[in-house]
């Protein structure tokens, strides 16, 4: 499991003093160093939970492509991630078992899926495939190398794959990035065919407030609250998906699924 990158940890402290100023003006940054460490060591936790379930047979196969929000750093356990949410809905949705791959690494860049995680999703003939990746490219933003490494994630997936637009960031110095990431997201998307998911407008709409609701302790990660809404985003694309290639139970599927493990 990948530690954070001190480049990552630095832009996370500074989102996170960033939101903090907005809020409250004094004596957050040594809270926030502690809170950002104490999510730093749940990061072998979750990678060992998600490499055990992947062991687990399963009628369909999901295979996840991502960073720490695929590992659902920040939520109360793993599978309360948007993937672990995503799954459950399938589930409930099809009737069938489902194997999870989460292929994620937390502090994983464009770049560093390319290296760590194409060559995994390669051996695989996925059912369901998302991908949600870059927003750790904005600590260090190039678009020359996002928009190459993004077109080398996007060429090797299938036609039936997710895409999302990297989340909203809130702070204006990291939107201006977000906005060009996501131009070049939708745009090497609609070269291939792939349907782009609005996370963007999902984690924007609940505005700055959000960050007292929706955020972890490091004011960066999404909390449970948080991945509800990275899942919502994704599941009208990924049921209208399910409606098309899976047979479908009667019921409806739960208003708030998640929980299993």
């Amino acid at each position: 499991m990948r530690i954070l990158s001190p480049s990552i940890r630095a832009f996370i402290s500074a989102v996170g003093i960033g939101f903090a100023a907005a809020l409250q003006p004094r004596g957050f940054r040594a809270r926030l160093a502690i809170s950002a460490a104490e999510l730093n060591e749940t990061l072998p936790v979750h990678s060992l939970w998600w490499r055990d379930h992947a062991k687990e047979d399963g009628e369909l196969l999901y295979v996840a492509v991502g960073d720490s929000a695929a590992q659902g750093i920040g939520a109360s356990r793993p599978n309360n991630s948007y993937v672990g949410i995503l799954a459950d809905h399938v589930r409930a949705r099809t009737g069938r078992t489902v194997r999870v791959i989460n292929l994620s690494v937390s502090g994983a860049t464009v770049e560093l899926a390319v290296r760590d995680q194409l060559p995994r999703f390669a051996a695989l003939s996925p059912d369901l495939v998302t991908v949600a990746i870059g927003a750790n490219d904005i600590a260090q933003w190039n678009a020359v190398l996002f928009e190459a490494g993004i077109r080398r994630v996007f060429e090797v997936l299938p036609s039936h794959a997710l895409v999302a637009e990297l989340p909203c960031f809130h702070l204006p110095s990291a939107e201006r990035k977000v906005a060009v990431a996501n131009r070049i997201v939708r745009d090497v998307a609609a070269e291939r065919g792939l349907t782009v998911v609005p996370l963007h407008a999902a984690t924007k709409r609940p505005g700055l407030r959000s960050v007292a609701t929706h955020v972890a302790k490091d004011l960066f990660h999404p909390n449970d609250l948080g991945y509800r809404v990275w899942a919502d985003a994704f599941l009208p694309s990924l049921t209208a998906r399910v409606a098309r290639r899976f047979a479908m139970t009667n019921d409806p599927a739960p208003e708030s699924v998640g929980g299993r493990g």
